[in-house]
């Protein structure tokens, strides 16, 4: 089974491009779960039309409220059909002010092991949605527990998106375990400047020892789809985005380099890095 894990700055577009790459893959006959590893508990709201589905934590805390074994969560309790027959999963975690999201995200990944969720559904491949922050620990648990395998930063062509992926680039290094956890590439989620966009990020993944895989233009219809709750293969199968991201299914298909990362280490280079490739 496959493992994707995608990282990458908050708000730089992580749910809809997993969203997307999950269809994608279904449309190829791969059978695919997402998994929402963030208390917003929506990664999966365009692959369930716009439902919020219960998560694993929530479940789990009623099941301990009502006096229940918490080994009595069943699979259906937590795993949910979505588009197509994507298989969606929301980690969830504790109210806003309390506690920390890695929790809710340690807890679901034992519990869909333990349940066998993978083999149960006879994933082909899972694909994790991760919170960017770095400083916590439900950035780390898929890499530390070994799930994250195939890591990819998502960027856009703002500095403090390299920013947060060259931190999030150090966690990985600090956590990765080689030959079964590494950093496979960089995709770009642009923001406008294409033209700028594939030179820095191309740069600045080189710099890291990857390469950037694809590059995903701004777009009306990727917009326009979000509101819908909708993903773009569904939504306009036939428009050039939908090409997109089918395209990106099939590079992360056939990418089998994942790497230990060498990420900048004084802010001063990535700043330099960065301004080499602006024009002014």
């Amino acid at each position: 089974m496959r493992q994707i894990a995608i990282y990458g700055k908050g708000g730089i577009g992580k749910s809809t491009i997993a969203a997307n790459l999950c269809m994608a893959l279904r449309e190829q006959g791969h059978k695919v779960m997402q998994v929402g590893c963030d208390p917003k508990r929506d990664s999966t709201r365009t692959l369930t039309r716009g439902r919020l589905i219960p998560t694993v934590l929530e479940t789990y805390r009623e099941h301990l409220r009502m006096g229940r074994d918490e080994y009595a969560i069943n699979l259906e309790d937590i795993v949910f059909e979505g588009a197509l027959g994507i298989y969606c999963v929301e980690s969830g975690g504790p109210e806003p002010g309390i506690g920390c999201a890695g929790r809710g995200v340690l807890t679901a990944i034992n519990i869909l092991r333990d349940l066998k969720a993978f083999a149960t559904y006879n994933v082909d491949v899972a694909v994790y949605d991760v919170l960017g922050d770095v400083v916590c620990g439900g950035f780390a648990q898929p890499i530390r527990e070994g799930y994250a395998r195939e890591i990819y930063l998502l960027c856009s062509g703002s500095f403090m998106s390299l920013y947060a992926a060259n931190n999030i680039a150090k966690g990985i290094r600090r956590l990765a375990r080689r030959g079964e956890t590494g950093l496979a590439g960089v995709i770009c989620n642009s923001s406008g400047d294409e033209e700028f966009e594939k030179r820095a990020l191309a740069d600045f993944a080189q710099t890291l020892g990857s390469r950037l895989v694809h590059f995903i233009p701004r777009s009306p219809v990727i917009q326009a789809c979000e509101v819908e709750t909708r993903t773009v293969l569904e939504h306009s199968p036939h428009s050039a985005e939908a090409e997109v991201f089918r395209q990106l299914a099939q590079r992360v298909l056939d990418n089998d380099r994942p790497v230990i990362p060498t990420p900048v280490e004084e802010l001063s280079d990535l700043e330099a890095l960065y301004r080499r490739h602006l024009r002014v």
